[in-house]
């Protein structure tokens, strides 16, 4: 009997599945048969920009429940002529443990298709501000550490996030008072990573090794394994989501690493059923795939190593405090230093997976 996830899986990959399934995918490219779109305007670069948001955020930050109301917003920022660009937006506050612990809850922000036109904003529908908990510098940081992860995951494939870094002045629209100026960052859209991709997001729990492509759950395992991520679950779609490719194969995204061991913030506990501690510890909590899988995604690691630490070197690497930079990549030495030792990387990742390889 085929599991609910199966069933519904199929149903949503009806229209690739009638092609003929193609070759397996380069990890670091993009997926064969995928005809690859631009992403949305904003996600076209990586220099930071600046952006005003206003709004009644005595109002906002009241709003800490499931589902909050959407209240009314501008986004402003200087366009090519220098003059300013505004744009009626709406905005709500989401999110679970920060929507109760942060002096400004997670925001989401909505764009009506005829304000966003002939703006930056252009093609944006939902997407996620990642803005700042509590508006000090060290938090400002989180947000920097967890920049760089995205940038680290765009790296080593196209399935994933594309990610925009802001500074964002909060006006208060009740007292024109600047509440904070802190650097956020805009989240490329679940549809929108799917549609750049040709593929589309199945919202299905329940999936195993067997349903999904075993190379891209070897990544993003081993992703996660470096980053020193364990607050996820592709199975139960919490912190993931899974991405239906045009060969009708599966593949699982993460996304939201600020618990991750690599960003360490003051907040971040570990998982009580974890063996771990503390979450600069690692536990390897990916799916189970063949060994040759693994062999291949640490070959990527491998080829990207240079590139990855250069992220930390660059324009917004400098944005870091150098004590971070330092902590930062020692604990990615610690990482290559395993999964180029066979015998460790045995132990800690293929003998640690979840579940049992498909047969």
């Amino acid at each position: 009997m085929p599991t609910p996830f199966t069933v519904l899986r199929c149903v949503a990959c009806a229209a690739v599945l009638a092609a003929p399934v193609l070759a397996a995918p380069a990890l670091a490219q993009a997926p064969d048969g995928a005809k690859v779109k631009k992403p949305a305007e904003l996600f076209r670069s990586e220099t930071p920009f600046a952006v005003t948001l206003t709004t009644n955020f005595d109002r906002l930050k009241r709003d800490r429940v499931d589902k909050a109301p959407w209240r009314p917003a501008t986004l402003s920022y200087a366009g090519d002529s220098a003059r300013p660009v505004t744009v009626p937006i709406r905005a709500r506050t989401r999110g679970i443990w920060r929507l109760r612990k942060c002096d400004l809850p997670p925001l989401r922000l909505d764009f009506a298709r005829e304000n966003a036109r002939r703006t930056i904003f252009r093609g944006l529908d939902r997407p996620k501000l990642v803005n700042y908990c509590r508006n000090t510098d060290a938090y400002e940081q989180y947000i920097l550490q967890e920049l760089q992860l995205y940038r680290v995951y765009n790296l080593l494939t196209p399935a994933s996030h594309r990610v925009r870094l802001a500074r964002v002045t909060y006006v208060d629209s009740a007292d024109a008072k600047v509440e904070a100026v802190r650097y956020g960052i805009f989240l490329e859209e679940p549809n929108a990573l799917a549609g750049r991709l040709d593929g589309r997001i199945i919202e299905t729990k329940g999936a195993t090794a067997d349903d999904l492509h075993p190379s891209f759950t070897a990544l993003v395992g081993v992703f996660a394994y470096m980053i020193g991520n364990t607050d996820l679950s592709i199975n139960g779609l919490h912190n993931a989501e899974l991405l239906a490719l045009p060969d009708g194969t599966v593949a699982p995204v993460l996304y939201d690493f600020d618990f991750s061991g690599a960003v360490n913030a003051r907040y971040a506990t570990a998982d009580t059923s974890l063996r771990i501690k503390r979450v600069r510890d690692r536990q390897f909590r990916g799916l189970c795939v063949p060994p040759g899988e693994f062999a291949r995604v640490f070959a990527l690691f491998n080829e990207r190593k240079a590139a990855i630490y250069q992220l930390y070197h660059d324009d917004i690497g400098a944005l870091l405090a150098p004590r971070i930079v330092d902590e930062t990549l020692k604990y990615y030495d610690e990482f290559y230093k395993t999964i180029n030792d066979p015998r460790a990387a045995q132990r800690s990742v293929l003998d640690d997976c979840v579940g049992k390889p498909p047969a």
